[in-house]
């Protein structure tokens, strides 16, 4: 009897320290007040540094915004770069991924993704007439952000073509421009962003492809399980379409006035169709 007493309340002490491990994410962040968020902080214009206010803003930001906004606490920035962005989801460093994450079936193992709220397409910018036609890219030096869908698509179905990884998109320019590689890869928009936040003279030698190797879906992601944190994110953003603020977050980034002008199409906030 005193046995089976012992085994109940261990049982009893383990489903309680089993359940304050798995406590909701959603409504730790409501108790704290605060959700941390991990956004590009050099990567215009989706996460930058404003060089006047000396802030981080970007498209990736507003949402962020909006997203703290909606559920009525404080957000707290985290700034990553490609490689890092699931290690600081998955060691409790932030709560959600906001950077520019592409949806994966290799990702969705890892992380659970909201519904899309950008959508791209993988291309490369080179030197003014080096890339015309996908069969260009075989014999180049290509450079990659370390970790990116971008680079693994790459290494996929280019395997003879030698891939150079760097943490981040600036730095694979650089290389461009110092000849290391002849020509860098990234999403659409990632590409039109960089060129367009580029002085004339500079700008003026480069161009984006005419091609794109893939069409790609970005979203927010929440550690594996985090299913109500998922469904309140969703809430938001599908709120931020109907209220037409969506639209008016994209175009204050990528609308025809910007740097980075890029058509939404027929883009919206929602599920994906299977």
């Amino acid at each position: 009897m005193k046995s089976n007493l012992i085994t109940t309340l261990l049982s009893v002490a383990l489903a309680l320290v089993t359940g304050l491990a798995k406590a909701d994410k959603l409504e730790s962040i409501k108790k704290s007040g605060v959700i941390r968020i991990a956004v590009f902080d050099s990567n215009p214009p989706f996460g930058f540094i404003d060089a006047k206010t000396k802030k981080l803003v970007g498209y990736d930001i507003d949402i962020a915004e909006a997203i703290a906004n909606d559920f009525g606490v404080k957000l707290v920035l985290r700034p990553t770069n490609p490689a890092n962005r699931i290690p600081l989801l998955t060691g409790g460093k932030v709560d959600l991924i906001g950077a520019n994450f592409t949806i994966t079936n290799e990702r969705a193992k890892q992380v659970d993704f909201s519904i899309p709220d950008f959508a791209t397409g993988q291309k490369f910018i080179a030197r003014i007439g080096v890339l015309k036609t996908p069969d260009d890219i075989i014999p180049l030096r290509i450079g990659a952000d370390k970790g990116t869908v971008q680079e693994i698509t790459l290494r996929e179905r280019y395997p003879n073509t030698k891939v150079i990884s760097y943490d981040d998109t600036p730095l694979a320019f650089a290389a461009l421009r110092n000849g290391n590689v002849q020509a860098i890869t990234q999403d659409d928009a990632k590409l039109v962003g960089l060129l367009g936040n580029l002085p004339a003279k500079i700008k003026a030698d480069y161009e984006i492809s005419p091609f794109s190797l893939t069409r790609e879906y970005q979203a927010l992601a929440a550690a594996k399980g985090e299913t109500n944190l998922i469904n309140a994110v969703n809430n938001t953003l599908l709120k931020l379409e109907k209220s037409g603020q969506a639209e008016i977050i994209y175009n204050r980034w990528f609308g025809p006035a910007t740097k980075a002008a890029l058509p939404r199409g027929d883009f919206k906030f929602a599920p994906l169709e299977k």
